[in-house]
């Protein structure tokens, strides 16, 4: 056994899956394997291709032991997902959280679903409530909801995997499944309602090494030794976690990736807007967490057809001066703004890179919008992709007047989810002063709010 203590991350996000390789002793990624997580649409239903997410999972576990090694095994998943499990394997395929179900079904979930004051969970689009899938589910699929026996927050279906052990954990159910109650910190009445409580996992704290790897994964893996596995945690709170660890409140965390969320530790619950996709998050803890959302990262991929390529200085001033700017949302259903269509008032341009700039300040006036939203103040901590869009990070620093840092690294997710295992908590605060954007960037975010109000 090496004696360098590894630990193996599974990090399943909405667009991309990830196994990766954290030191302990350092908190750092020293190896990763990483696959496009894919929508299979035969069946009944859109739903994630959970065998291809296994193979790939086990594939990378395999070669990873032998080089770096690994010494224990932690799991983070999107939030959006429940798994539905029979006697030994998924009664139900687990469902794409974007499949939108027919009205009649979303009207009879609105009429049992718990109030916003209970959940702190918004009515969201589709399957974004948990609840509402179970709901889908359970209605439109009688007979095989019938042989369900089980059922799991998405991020411990992958710990029941790896150890045949069924738990379920705060943080994915905290993150709006309207099936939580924050306050209270148990279920909510969605539960009863939906007569399930029976089949709910118990819940595990975070931190708990729920057991250890299972000998049938462990020879597949071809390990001869004990691996043990944790608890796992939802991934936007991953990201969280090593601020929770090494910050003093209040400061906001935004975790950038396909979706936008933004966190405000020691901010206002009672300032949550349910219409404008604002909610509670519960952490690792168990405390709920005022938080905020867009589908940012979504957003800028499809203005930006996937161009990665940053803009200069002379870009950014012709785009402010010319006031090119995009009117929320791109992405409709979700986010402050989630009834407005998309508009560019000034018209769209066609430059690459004046898209870019564009989608840029598009993004860092709707976090700056989500951060007022769950009355955020102090440091504003930047992780995941636009952690390293410059033009954002001015654009942000400008728009709160306060100190943005930036975390350059791939995601925040894995070592938050390192962190349940043991790991070091070695957060690096960016040695890149981000610097505002010049005052011409102010008059342009006004005028920005001005359309919106008069839109």
């Amino acid at each position: 056994m090496t004696s360098r203590h590894n630990i193996a991350v599974l990090d399943i996000g909405k667009t991309n899956a990830k196994v990766v390789i954290v030191d302990a002793a350092t908190g750092t990624e020293i190896a990763s394997r990483s696959v496009a997580n894919s929508v299979v649409m035969q069946g009944p239903y859109p739903h994630y291709d959970i065998e291809m997410l296994w193979n790939f999972i086990v594939g990378s576990l395999k070669e990873l032991t032998k080089e770096p090694g690994i010494d224990a095994i932690s799991v983070t998943a999107h939030g959006a997902a429940a798994a539905l499990l029979g006697e030994d394997a998924l009664a139900m395929p687990v469902i794409d959280y974007e499949h939108a179900y027919p009205e009649t079904v979303g009207a009879a979930y609105n009429k049992i679903r718990p109030p916003f004051a209970e959940t702190r969970s918004p009515l969201l689009s589709g399957g974004l409530n948990v609840g509402a899938q179970i709901h889908f589910q359970k209605t439109q699929f009688p007979e095989a909801f019938a042989k369900v026996r089980t059922i799991l927050t998405y991020a411990q279906y992958w710990v029941w995997r790896l150890t045949g052990i069924a738990a379920n954990e705060v943080t994915s159910l905290g993150c709006h499944t309207d099936l939580w109650d924050p306050q209270r910190q148990v279920y909510s009445s969605l539960v009863d309602a939906l007569q399930i409580r029976d089949r709910m996992a118990p819940i595990r704290s975070a931190f708990e090494r729920v057991g250890d790897l299972s000998p049938a994964v462990s020879d597949q893996i071809g390990v001869d030794r004990i691996l043990p596995v944790y608890c796992g945690i939802h991934d936007s709170n991953a990201s969280l976690l090593p601020h929770l660890m090494t910050r003093k409140s209040p400061f906001a965390v935004v975790s950038t990736g396909t979706w936008v969320v933004s966190f405000a530790v020691g901010g206002r619950l009672d300032r949550l807007d349910p219409a404008r996709d604002t909610l509670a998050n519960v952490d690792a803890y168990g405390n709920a967490v005022p938080s905020a959302r867009f589908m940012g990262g979504r957003e800028f991929d499809i203005l930006t057809n996937g161009d990665k390529h940053p803009p200069d200085g002379d870009m950014v001033r012709e785009v402010v001066e010319a006031k090119l700017m995009l009117l929320p949302s791109v992405v409709r259903g979700s986010g402050p703004f989630p009834q407005r269509q998309g508009d560019w008032p000034n018209g769209e341009p066609s430059d690459p890179l004046a898209r870019n700039v564009v989608a840029s300040l598009y993004a860092a006036l709707m976090t700056q919008t989500c951060l007022d939203l769950i009355g955020a103040s102090g440091a504003t901590i930047v992780e995941g992709p636009f952690s390293r869009n410059c033009v954002y990070l001015s654009a942000l620093r400008s728009l709160t007047d306060r100190e943005v840092v930036a975390l350059p690294g791939s995601t925040g997710t894995s070592l938050g989810a390192a962190l349940l295992a043991g790991a070091t908590c070695n957060v690096s605060h960016s040695s890149v002063v981000v610097e505002p954007l010049d005052s011409a960037f102010l008059a342009y975010a006004a005028d920005w709010r001005e359309r919106l109000a008069n839109k």
